[in-house]
């Protein structure tokens, strides 16, 4: 999608949204009293880093316990609220913000941590020639149910095949998507190369 329409969809769906938005940051509030945004580092376009922005679903600093950075199904350190934002994916609502902002686009591969990409080939560093996106090829073909591997080459396959046609027909596929679960085992999915 062009920067134009991105804007565009961004801003209509976070005014839609904003009542949702309400209720889940007054839903985390209540929940632990801590922050309701999570904000975490993730790659961008040509390799640069940006603040990936989502509702907060996971107790505060749940990165340095349990399995870190990796979620699975049932994970304790998920709150009462995040469980139901997880499962509607309404935690990643605020990265319309990221679009506005410009480190994101709609479509496009969804965003990895430096530690994956540093141990991407030549072939797979091909997903950071686009804009990464809220929704994207490989959510529409499987999401977290796919092997990592096989996620990165739909991502692949999407930059090189990219189009007005191809991105509409993701965005018309992605809520029949967003039902097929976010979970993939103890490292979400994520298994070193080799």
């Amino acid at each position: 999608m062009n920067r134009a329409l991105d804007v565009a969809v961004a801003g209509g769906a976070l005014v839609v949204a904003s009542p949702l938005l309400g209720l889940a940051a007054l839903a985390i509030k209540l929940d632990d009293g801590g922050p309701v945004l999570y904000r975490q580092t993730r790659v961008g376009k040509d390799g640069s880093d940006f603040d990936l922005l989502k509702l907060r679903t996971m107790v505060v600093g749940a990165e340095t316990q349990g399995a870190g950075a990796a979620v699975n199904r049932g994970d304790a350190r998920i709150t009462r609220a995040g469980r139901a934002l997880r499962r509607l994916s309404l935690d990643e609502l605020p990265q319309l913000w990221n679009v506005i902002r410009g480190d994101m686009s709609i479509v496009g591969p969804r965003p990895t941590l430096r530690y994956q990409v540093e141990q991407y080939d030549e072939q797979q560093r091909r997903r950071l020639e686009v804009k990464p996106g809220i929704t994207g090829w490989a959510q529409i073909h499987g999401r977290a149910a796919l092997p990592w591997r096989d996620r990165i080459a739909l991502d692949v396959w999407y930059v090189e095949h990219r189009s007005p046609g191809v991105d509409l027909k993701i965005l018309l596929r992605t809520p029949l998507a967003l039902f097929g679960g976010t979970y993939k085992g103890k490292t979400g999915g994520w298994t070193a190369p080799g």
